[in-house]
């Protein structure tokens, strides 16, 4: 069972717990730098991506005028516990830190959107810098583009998103192997698989069994919505999505509790809501806001393991409750 939803607030940047239960909202991280997006939790570690700091245009205003191409994103973590933050790559080694996800065996894979790749490394830092699965070309623009990642170590496959343009509707999900093809490059490798094409704007994936989720910040119908849809045999395109919620504020984090059959988006309105699972144990229930935070939000991972007490969301201090309940306040060194 999910103890409780960590999420990732843009500005200022903030790692935040909430709880499922009753929907409190404490910070975990009081600094995460500077525009975190992507965040998981593993072993008592939780570890996030950075855009970094844009350059801004005054005379254009929203995400338009915000160019995020230096590479000055980054890969940080904090230990649960101790609430010791430290970086786990070295400053700049990422452009605009996107989705960040795990294989449970110590190795974390991200998007980075403005540097055009799906890219790994040891989540203990001993790797000196990122090592690359895929590199778009760059004259392919928003294009190429990388977001949400997802692995699938048992099949041995990668999955991510490419938004493309805002409201376009030329987003892809796309599938290749989790490691390069003898004598290939991620810049020209021959078992990439485009699933799906013409999407309005996928962002953020999760792999469940023989499903794959993804949250959709593009434009109505098809858009600002939480997609679910069976795995497609090799070489086979995806099926038609299926739409298990909309009507979100530019949908961006995903978190999917299958044992209690909800998944949980965040938005850049600030809000997260629960989507019970029409196949699960909460079926039938209508989605439900879990907590309005009031800040744009990002990243949403699940925080699992076990509590000390019955509540240490409502009734535990910090030092009172374990690594998986109570709140440590860190700052990025």
């Amino acid at each position: 069972m999910a103890r409780a939803l960590l999420a990732l607030q843009v500005v200022p940047g903030k790692v935040l717990r909430i709880s499922t239960s009753d929907g409190r909202v404490d910070t975990l991280v009081e600094d995460a730098g500077a525009a975190p997006d992507g965040i998981v939790a593993d072993a008592g570690t939780v570890y996030w991506t950075t855009m970094g700091e844009p350059t801004s245009d005054p005379g254009t205003q929203g995400e338009a005028g915000q160019d995020f191409s230096r590479p000055n994103g980054g890969l940080h973590a904090a230990d649960l516990d101790s609430g010791l933050t430290y970086d786990v790559l070295p400053a700049g080694s990422i452009t605009t830190g996107k989705q960040l996800t795990g294989d449970g065996a110590g190795t974390l894979y991200w998007g980075d959107r403005e540097g055009r790749r799906v890219s790994r490394a040891r989540s203990d830092g001993s790797d000196p810098r990122p090592t690359d699965l895929v590199v778009n070309p760059a004259d392919d623009g928003v294009m190429a583009e990388c977001v949400g990642v997802a692995v699938d170590p048992a099949r041995g496959h990668l999955y991510w998103t490419q938004k493309g343009p805002a409201k376009g509707g030329l987003g892809r999900i796309l599938r290749a192997g989790l490691d390069l093809p003898v004598g290939e490059t991620p810049e020209n490798r021959s078992d990439i698989e485009v699933l799906w094409d013409g999407l309005p704007e996928p962002i953020d994936l999760h792999l469940h069994g023989d499903r794959l989720y993804w949250t959709d910040r593009g434009a109505p119908p098809a858009g600002n919505t939480l997609n679910r849809a069976p795995l497609p045999a090799p070489g086979a395109p995806g099926a038609a999505p299926e739409i298990l919620a909309d009507g979100f504020t530019e949908a961006i984090g995903l978190a999917v509790d299958t044992e209690d059959g909800i998944a949980y988006v965040s938005d850049l309105g600030g809000r997260i809501r629960a989507v019970p699972l029409p196949d699960g144990p909460a079926a039938g229930r209508a989605p439900y806001t879990v907590a309005e935070p009031g800040h744009p939000l990002t990243g949403l991972c699940l925080l699992l393991g076990k509590r000390r007490g019955d509540d240490p969301v409502a009734g535990s201090s910090p030092q009172e409750a374990g690594p998986y309940g109570g709140m440590r306040v860190g700052v990025r060194g």
